[in-house]
């Protein structure tokens, strides 16, 4: 996922005045890679390759707000290491024939905690480890 979002680590002159505002704040968000194969990052990222666990755990005592994961697999792993504190599932009218299932493994015991409108045609839906 941070190789397809480090698009957005640089300007290109086709952009208009949206996509240079949305460069701006994924510039200014600061972001943790966890990767065995990649070596180095771009601004304002720092990479994890080893001791999984312990760097979670460390980042989420340092951090005040959210922490965002993404990619299936990840979140798999911190869901076996219990460390997703909250799931959100975004429902969009959009048909699928195939991808990534959003869980990687059996999915876990989830509490409903909160379903928001957040725009037109999208629905947020807020659980919790049961």
């Amino acid at each position: 996922m941070y190789e397809v979002m480090s698009y957005w680590d640089e300007d290109h002159p086709e952009w208009d005045a949206d996509e240079h505002a949305f460069a701006t704040a994924w510039r200014n968000q600061p972001k943790w890679v966890i990767s065995r194969s990649l070596t180095s990052v771009g601004p304002n990222a720092s990479l994890i390759q080893n001791d999984l666990e312990d760097a979670i755990r460390a980042l989420k005592a340092e951090s005040d707000g959210e922490i965002e994961v993404a990619g299936p697999r990840l979140a798999q792993t911190l869901t076996d290491l219990g460390l997703i504190d909250e799931y959100r599932i975004y429902l969009h009218p959009v048909v699928l024939g195939h991808g990534k299932s959003y869980f990687a493994g059996p999915r876990p015991p989830l509490r409903l905690m909160t379903n928001d409108r957040i725009a037109e045609d999208v629905i947020r839906l807020t659980y919790v480890p049961a």
